[in-house]
């Protein structure tokens, strides 16, 4: 269903097209979904692309040291379609909100150890649904277009774990000024603390 904006908002109501919600939307998410919107109309390569994508959610996420990096939560039947234009997309909304960095999240469901399916059906939860397996998929988005390529876990004396991941090198001039972004994000969603390494 779309947002419903309230009246006085309404030259911009094309842009409730472009954050589609459970709640409404607040003023960061609204201003993130009139960017993509200004993007749509105004760049020939993301046109077409950008017509039937939007987002679910959009947060600000503090990751020290006086930096901020944007996350978009997407729907998961479009995060294939938006992986397409990710490079591209990255790139013009980082040139809008400037000295942050912006990533891009499948918004996924997890289902507690006592999930059961329909009564008739003995079948397990999906295995795509468990904790382990969406944070996986959220390191994997996180990182996205780059490959990892293994993982290690590492548990201190204290009892705490740090999962050092091994990217491709062949990305190592790009993303490795935003490592520190990607470990940021990733431990405020999960609570997990990671380190990249390049291999």
């Amino acid at each position: 269903w779309r947002i419903i904006l309230p009246q006085q908002t309404k030259p911009n109501q094309t842009m409730a097209s472009k954050i589609k919600s459970s709640g409404t939307p607040d003023e960061f998410e609204l201003q993130v979904a009139q960017e993509i919107l200004n993007l749509e109309m105004s760049s020939n390569d993301l046109k077409g692309p950008l017509k039937d994508l939007y987002i679910t959610a959009a947060k600000e996420v503090d990751c020290g040291a006086g930096k901020k990096a944007i996350v978009l939560y997407v729907p998961y039947k479009l995060l294939k379609s938006f992986n397409k234009i990710h490079q591209k997309l990255i790139r013009e909304l980082e040139k809008k909100f400037s000295g942050r960095h912006v990533l891009v999240i499948a918004q996924r469901t997890i289902l507690g150890n006592s999930y059961k399916r329909a009564p008739r059906s003995a079948a397990p939860r999906p295995r795509s649904r468990t904790l382990t397996a969406v944070q996986d998929a959220i390191l994997e988005d996180i990182v996205y277009p780059t490959e990892i390529t293994g993982k290690r876990t590492r548990c201190k004396v204290d009892g705490k774990r740090i999962v050092k991941v091994y990217l491709d090198s062949k990305d190592q001039a790009n993303v490795e000024p935003r490592t520190d972004t990607y470990a940021a994000v990733y431990g405020k969603l999960t609570n997990k603390q990671v380190s990249f390494v390049f291999n």
